[in-house]
């Protein structure tokens, strides 16, 4: 295979990326292995590139690791480079980190017999400049190679992509501090309001990585929090995040913390594309971001970011799931939804668990024309705007929303698109206005929490269903509805440590973040201490926590009941109620009696099934979710229309 002349000697030439993005040389991958580097998390690959004349070192760009790791890539292969970057590393040494390429072919030896161009040099009158004919000199060479293309397009996934369709861009544009407009605090508006000159180029976030110091991206604002205080042992401080999104389809977090909130939050919108620079590249925490980049960006004062008022406009990208699918998927995901608004909520306030700040949130029901609606919860100013925002029953484009099994199925997101210039919107506005707003949805969340489906008669099963099915035995949690008896219910404490019932001592604190949930423990001095709210309260609620054996004619099993359950077994008598009879008169008959007249009564139960880890060892764990007495008259006739269908 023919390689493209003084390809090495070019590359070395240059700094950043290409001048010309259509120079994409074509090289022999002499050396690959793998770098011993315990900084990093993530594996890094060095390579060695030759044109047959010159070699020079190289590094892959992590989101190609798989292409080694998988076998694609090995020693004397011949590839393209689609997208690269020059790093100078300082002492004239230069590394090419390659961030897209395309396999064209292998060879049993190395071609040529290559110098290091350290030791040797460039090629005389080679420089970084490359004119067209010699870029577009190997580039059409392999045209009648046959599996060319299948080898391009099993390259061209979502695993890091070998080759986007998008240029490259020079992360290293003139950006020196004199220029710089936000270096003195006392400039006037931080951002500029055209995009800066100057021939700029601009470097996709997909091309970030640690061994580039000097870029500059062009990005969409899809999302802006609000500012949010922290607190911890080196001070406190305020803070807001966004996320970018490029036409490069990479999406990456971005923070700013102090003064640079000041400087940058009222200026920044959401929805506009600015140019950033001078931010800092960290490795992203992946378990709690959920953007696309492997990194996060913090900008400080120094930074510099820019309006993009002429500029292509960046589309963002979806991949829509149906709103019935999501009984499918695995709570935690991340989903994009497209839906009608059905309805809006009232705007709430709530504390939140981990910070103890209030927070606002409204709650929206959205539709789609899988007959199948959904709860999705919006925070922030974008919870206080809801009625307006969402007025009119709006088609909206939500983006990695985050799919919770509390309550059914139900979503939490931000950032919303409404009535986006899309055509799987168009048709979705024109199924609701032809008959979409009359049809019966169902519903897959419900306010009792778990199981998404209203139990419906055709869809029970048997207590047997929970071995013969296996149910609970994956990740994620299983639910089923079926008719059972109460033939046991445990009386003996299951969770309590006081008055020998089956309750535990609960905060008395009813609002939030306890709303009488948290455990709740007694002080010396006979006071209740909640380590939850961290209050200290004269009393507590006791909650029923309960065991009991369940039977259809099909099996028997064990399942655990919780306090709104067994409070309707027991016709409202709370467990606070049981304890103060027990008290005040030491006798146990009222306990008693509300166990026996509960025990073989008739419901229809939904459960929710899961593994848990006990000990060492795994068990399958059943709880109630939710039950309704047994109406007969309903159940009838529900039996007489099973017959006849039959």
């Amino acid at each position: 295979m023919t390689l493209t002349t003084n390809a090495i000697s070019k590359i070395f030439g240059m700094s950043g990326a290409p001048d010309d993005p259509s120079f994409t040389p074509i090289v022999q991958l002499i050396h690959v292995k793998k770098i011993d580097n315990k900084s990093t998390a993530d594996d890094r690959y060095r390579t060695i590139l030759s044109d047959g004349d010159r070699h020079m070192s190289g590094m892959l760009a992590t989101q190609l690791n798989y292409l080694v790791e998988n076998g694609t890539l090995e020693n004397n292969d011949i590839l393209k480079l689609d997208k690269f970057m020059i790093n100078e590393l300082g002492s004239g040494t230069k590394v090419v980190i390659i961030t897209s390429c395309e396999k064209l072919g292998t060879e049993s030896n190395r071609l040529g017999n290559p110098q290091d161009i350290l030791k040797v040099g460039a090629v005389a009158g080679v420089g970084g400049g490359v004119n067209q004919s010699a870029a577009g000199g190997g580039g059409g060479m392999y045209g009648n190679v046959q599996n060319q293309c299948g080898m391009n397009q099993g390259m061209n996934n979502n695993q890091g992509g070998m080759s986007n369709n998008q240029g490259g861009g020079n992360p290293y544009g003139n950006n020196s501090a004199g220029n710089n407009p936000y270096g003195n605090k006392s400039s006037g508006s931080p951002i500029v309001r055209t995009a800066p000159t100057g021939g700029q180029q601009i470097t996709p976030i997909s091309a970030l990585n640690m061994y580039s110091n000097r870029w500059v991206i062009r990005a969409k604002v899809t999302n802006k929090s609000d500012v949010r205080t922290w607190q911890n042992a080196k001070g406190e401080g305020t803070l807001f995040s966004i996320t970018l999104l490029d036409s490069s389809g990479y999406d990456v977090k971005c923070t700013f913390f102090k003064e640079s909130v000041e400087k940058f939050y009222d200026a920044i919108e959401e929805g506009k594309v600015y140019t950033f620079s001078g931010g800092r590249l960290k490795v992203a925490n992946m378990q709690y971001n959920n953007c696309k980049s492997q990194f996060e960006i913090t900008f400080d004062n120094n930074s510099e970011i820019h309006l993009d008022e002429e500029g292509d406009a960046i589309q963002e990208s979806y991949d829509f799931v149906k709103i019935a699918d999501l009984e499918n998927m695995e709570p935690g995901s991340n989903v994009d939804i497209l839906g009608v608004v059905k309805s809006v909520g009232d705007v709430a306030t709530i504390i939140s668990k981990k910070s103890g700040k209030e927070m606002t949130k409204c709650e929206l029901v959205l539709e789609d024309d899988s007959a199948a609606e959904v709860r999705l919860t919006v925070w922030g100013k974008e919870a206080e705007n809801a009625a307006q925002k969402f007025a009119h029953c709006p088609v909206v484009a939500f983006k990695k929303s985050r799919l919770s099994d509390f309550g059914g199925r139900s979503l939490s997101g931000g950032g919303a698109s409404v009535n986006p210039a899309m055509a799987n919107a168009e048709q979705l506005h024109q199924w609701w206005g032809a008959n979409g707003n009359k049809t019966q949805a169902r519903n897959l969340s419900s306010a009792g929490g778990g199981g998404g489906n209203r139990d419906t008669f055709e869809s029970r099963k048997e207590v047997c269903s929970i071995k013969q099915e296996h149910l609970g035995n994956n990740d994620k949690p299983d639910y089923l509805t079926f008719k059972a008896t109460f033939n046991f219910i445990k009386r003996e404490k299951a969770g309590g440590d006081d008055g020998g019932g089956c309750w535990y001592t609960a905060c008395a604190n009813s609002g939030e973040p306890c709303k009488n949930m948290y455990k709740a423990t007694q002080t010396s001095d006979g006071n209740w201490h909640c380590d939850k709210c961290q209050q200290t309260y004269p009393n507590c609620v006791r909650r029923f926590i309960v065991s009991a054996c369940v039977a259809d004619d099909s099996a028997t099993t064990w399942v655990s009941l919780y306090n709104e359950q067994m409070e309707l077994m027991f016709n409202g008598v709370t467990a606070d109620q049981l304890y103060t009879e027990f008290a005040d008169t030491g006798s146990k008959d009222s306990y008693d009696s509300a166990f026996l007249k509960a025990t073989y009564t008739e419901w229809i139960v939904t459960c929710k099934v899961k593994q848990e880890l006990v000990g060492d060892e795994t068990r399958t764990k059943t709880s109630v979710v939710r039950m309704s007495p047994v109406d007969y008259a309903k159940e009838s006739k529900n039996l007489l229309n099973a017959l006849a269908a039959h």
